[in-house]
């Protein structure tokens, strides 16, 4: 990841240290706020996280992103799968 933005190819330890701490820290806290709000209705959802991050535009758009590209797939992988039962009884 911090290649990605430029950094070099094999960087500090310290440095993939503290920015490990820092994702797992916010991704943590993420989590706990989504709970928080998950748990009035008794249940975690996705929709949970994206109110979470509603007000951060780059963030929501590629969770949404990413959220439409994993229904494609589904349905991609649906339209391939093959029934087998239809199969044996077409032998």
């Amino acid at each position: 990841m911090m290649y990605g933005f430029g950094d070099d190819p094999n960087p500090l330890p310290e440095t993939v240290t503290l920015v490990e701490e820092i994702v797992v820290e916010y991704v943590t806290d993420l989590a706990h706020k989504a709970q928080d709000i998950g748990s009035k209705r008794g249940k975690l959802s996705v929709e949970d996280f994206l109110f979470l991050i509603r007000k951060d535009l780059p963030k929501l758009n590629r969770c949404t992103e990413l959220l439409s590209m994993q229904e494609e797939l589904k349905q991609a992988r649906k339209a391939f799968e093959v029934d087998e039962d239809k199969l044996a009884t077409l032998e």
